[in-house]
Formats: C-alpha cells, sequence, structure tokens
C-alpha cells in the first residue's frame, strides 16, 4: 500500500480534519475512555476479525503514571532519526483527534484515518453483536480506538510502533500488542479506583504488559512498584534493566530552552552530552529512560550513533508540557493533573524560569486528587483562580475553593465561570506589573482548551 498522506494545507486540510472529526463524533458514540471495561478478550477478537494488524509490526510499548507520553514520543523520535518510519499511539489528545495517531512524527490525515475506520465498521459491528449475544457491553471508545490505530499503522505502513498504554495495563486496550520491550515510566497514585489503592497494586496492573522473553525497560521506581515489575519480567522470561543500575543520567544541567544531559547507556558506553529542548529534570529522566528503550530494541550492545542521539533528542517536542502559548504576557501550560505530575512541574518552573510572581489558572476533573495537586503547586502560586474544565467530570470551581484555601494558604484565589474568563483575569493581572506570567494546570482537558483559546485569540505561538 502506498504511504498514509500527510495534513495539506488550505481546503484540502479542512476536508482532512473533517473526515477525522467524523471518526471522533462516531467513537464518541460509544462508553467513553474515562469508564474501561477491565477485559481484553472482546478486543483482541476486534482485531482477529480485523485482521489482526497489531502483529504486523514491531512494538515497543508504554506504560506508567507520569512521563507517558513525553516517553513515547521521545522514543518515537528517535525511532525516527534512525531512519524507521514510525507509528505512535498516545492519549488523549489536546486539541486535535488526529494527534493520537502519529506518522512519521505528524498527525495522520483525516482522509487515512477515515478509510481505516471504514475497514473497521465490519468488524466492530460483529464484534459488538457477539458480545451483545453473550450479555456483555460493545466495543467501547478506547478499544475501538486502539484497534483503529494498529488498523491505520499497518496500512501505513510503518516500520516499528510505539504505543502508550491508556490505563493501567494487563487489561489495556493497547495490551493486544505482542511487544518485545516494555517500557515504565515512574508509576504512583492515580487511577486508584480502577487500579487499586495503592502502588503495589496500580504496578501490578501496569506491569501485565510483560510478554514472553520481552525487554523490559524501567524508570527509577518506589520499592513496591520496582518488586512487581521484578516479578512480571522473572514470570515471562523478560530480561528487566533498571534506570540507576543498567543505564543512567550521569548528569542534567540547565541549557537555554531545555536540558543539556549525559547517559550511560545498556551497553556501558558513555554519549556525549546530548540537548534536550524541553524544560524540567523529569525531562531529563524521560530522556534517559527512551535512550534505554531504543537500545534494547535494536540491541542492548549497539549503541546509538551520535548523530541519531542529537537529531531524536534535538527534534522533540512535547505538546502540553510547559508549552508556552502567549508572550504578552507569558502564558504557559501544562498537563500535569495527579500530584506526582504537579510536583514535577514545580521543579520544572523553579528550575527553568525566575518568574517575580506566577498566577495559576487551575482546574480539575473531579475524580483526582484535587487537595494533592493543589498543596503540589502551592510553592509557585502567587494567586489562583479556580475554573470548569469543559467536561461533565470537572469539578465545580466553588467546591474546589475550601480545598485551595487549605492547600495554598494565605494566597488570593478567585473563581471564574469559564477558562477564557479565567485567562482574562489572570493575563490582565500578569500585564499590571513587570516578571509576572500565568500557568495554567490541572488537567489534560483544560491544557487542551487553552492551546485552542490562544490559537483562536492570535496569541503569536504556535
Amino acid at each position: 500500500m502506498s504511504p498514509l498522506p500527510l495534513p495539506g494545507a488550505g481546503a484540502g486540510a479542512e476536508r482532512s480534519d473533517a473526515a477525522a472529526e467524523s471518526v471522533y463524533q462516531e467513537l464518541l458514540e460509544r462508553v467513553g475512555e474515562a469508564n474501561p471495561r477491565p477485559r481484553i478478550e472482546p478486543v483482541r477478537r476486534l482485531a482477529e476479525l480485523a485482521g489482526s494488524p497489531q502483529l504486523s509490526f514491531p512494538v515497543i510499548q508504554v506504560a506508567g503514571t507520569n512521563g507517558k507520553t513525553s516517553t513515547s514520543r521521545a522514543i518515537e523520535s528517535l525511532l525516527r532519526a534512525y531512519g524507521l518510519r514510525t507509528g505512535l499511539f498516545t492519549s488523549p489528545h489536546l486539541v486535535d483527534f488526529s494527534e493520537r495517531f502519529q506518522i512519521d512524527g505528524e498527525p495522520i490525515s483525516g482522509e487515512a484515518l477515515a478509510s481505516a475506520w471504514d475497514e473497521l465498521r465490519a468488524p466492530l459491528a460483529v464484534a459488538d453483536a457477539e458480545l451483545a449475544e453473550s450479555g456483555q457491553g460493545p466495543i467501547t471508545f478506547f478499544e475501538a480506538l486502539a484497534v483503529l490505530a494498529f488498523s491505520a499503522f499497518a496500512d501505513a505502513p510503518v516500520e516499528v510502533g510505539v504505543i502508550e498504554v491508556g490505563m493501567g495495563g494487563e487489561w489495556d486496550a493497547t495490551n493486544i500488542v505482542d511487544a518485545q520491550v516494555a517500557v515504565f515510566t515512574p508509576i504512583g497514585l492515580d487511577h486508584t479506583e480502577f487500579l487499586g489503592p495503592d502502588i503495589a497494586s496500580i504496578a501490578r496492573t501496569k506491569a501485565g504488559i510483560v510478554k514472553d522473553g520481552a525487554t523490559v525497560v524501567t524508570a527509577d521506581q518506589d520499592p513496591d512498584a520496582l518488586a512487581e515489575i521484578e516479578a512480571a519480567a522473572a514470570e515471562h522470561g523478560a530480561t528487566l534493566v533498571v534506570q540507576g543500575r543498567d543505564f543512567r543520567l550521569v548528569e542534567d544541567r540547565l541549557a537555554v530552552g531545555g536540558r543539556q544531559i549525559d547517559v550511560v547507556g545498556l551497553s556501558g558506553r558513555a554519549y556525549p552530552p546530548a540537548y534536550v529542548p524541553l524544560f524540567g529534570s523529569h525531562q531529563a529522566q524521560n530522556a534517559a529512560l527512551a535512550i534505554a528503550a531504543v537500545e534494547a530494541f535494536f540491541g542492548a550492545d549497539r549503541p546509538l550513533p551520535g548523530e541519531v542521539l542529537d537529531e531524536g533528542l534535538g527534534q522533540l517536542t512535547s505538546p502540553g508540557r510547559l508549552q508556552l502559548i502567549g508572550t504578552d504576557p507569558i502564558v504557559y501550560v501544562d498537563a500535569a493533573h495527579n500530584p506526582h505530575g504537579a510536583a514535577a512541574l514545580v521543579r520544572a518552573v523553579e528550575e527553568s524560569f525566575q518568574f517575580e510572581e506566577l498566577a495559576l489558572v487551575v482546574g480539575i476533573l473531579g475524580e483526582k486528587d484535587a487537595a494533592g495537586v493543589l498543596a503540589a503547586l502551592a510553592p509557585i502560586a502567587h494567586r489562583v483562580t479556580l475554573t470548569r474544565v469543559d467536561s461533565p467530570r470537572s469539578a465545580d470551581p466553588s467546591d474546589l475553593l475550601s480545598v485551595a484555601a487549605e492547600s495554598i494558604p494565605d494566597t488570593p484565589i478567585e473563581i471564574a465561570d469559564s477558562l477564557p474568563e479565567a485567562l482574562d483575569e489572570a493575563r490582565a493581572w500578569a500585564a499590571r506589573a513587570e516578571g509576572r506570567a500565568v500557568l495554567v494546570a490541572g488537567s489534560v482537558v483544560l491544557a487542551g482548551e487553552a492551546i485552542e483559546f490562544a490559537r483562536a485569540e492570535g496569541w503569536g505561538t504556535k
């Protein structure tokens, strides 16, 4: 088959966007991704009916609580710099649905996505009918989404897929792949209503992505999480490599617009200093993990060529992660939505910027640990505006007020009915004095809203 077309411009781009949006709207008629079903066989059956596209290319699969998307993007970028045609599947999207499916570093075209969706219609109808006959619910949004991604990547065709786990691992819809490399970013508490009440339970579920004979590459972990990953590796005869033991980030220095890192890889080779154009020491850790994952894919005794490292990391982007969306005044957005992610965000701001005062615009989904997120953000907050996320799952800003007052004491806290109102107020405050800036955080959905609003308002950034 011919390669998938990349997004065009003008009327063609509008048609492509409309085609992708049409697919998205059909998917939204299914049970949403916020309500996963702990099952895997229906997804496997749907893929089987579609020709098992997930088996047509090798896979690196990425699980964890924080840093999954950034690490996945770094892995994909390094593989692309190596000359491979890549497919990258991440969730959720920030603005455009097609962001979830990347072919060679670009969002898939709407036409290609619609074509893959048309091919999936008949298998979906059969799978839904079989599930109804057995008394089960139909294929969900994310179950269909994952098989759609695999089908699109097989059609491209890609030479390697980098697949971010949606939630958990063992029963996540992406886990029908036969990943030869399983990557674990730091595991913490999140989605406890689905994954379990403690880190050990959550890690046990996430470790379900380990396959027989695979290579397991893990970040530095909480001891309880590492024990579960070690147990899964042993059960499946997998090779386990651990950050700090088998590969390591030797040095991480602040650089203009990002970090400069020194890494010792799986072969024991010390790489020359490499530039990572992302903010925060956590992004340096993500980059080191990505390097080890790509080494594992090609073979631990094969260090990456220097030009691959430089190009792969140098071209890296991570939308929604301390992304600049406005310059007059300065406005950043970050998708941090749990205490661990919020703490990493605070460290990145403190390390990378010298704002005299920072206004936070915060919206949080109702099921999240709002008190933990707000407490983690407290060290950088000089003013807080609470607002609603554009989601039925949003926490009511009025309900967050007492939580915020306790978590961020002695700080002005206001409520705005909408994100545009919150941004208008925060930007007006920031414009009144030198050294002030605005940061939007608390939800991936809110981050996407802010990016889209900034584009519509013409704030002067991409």
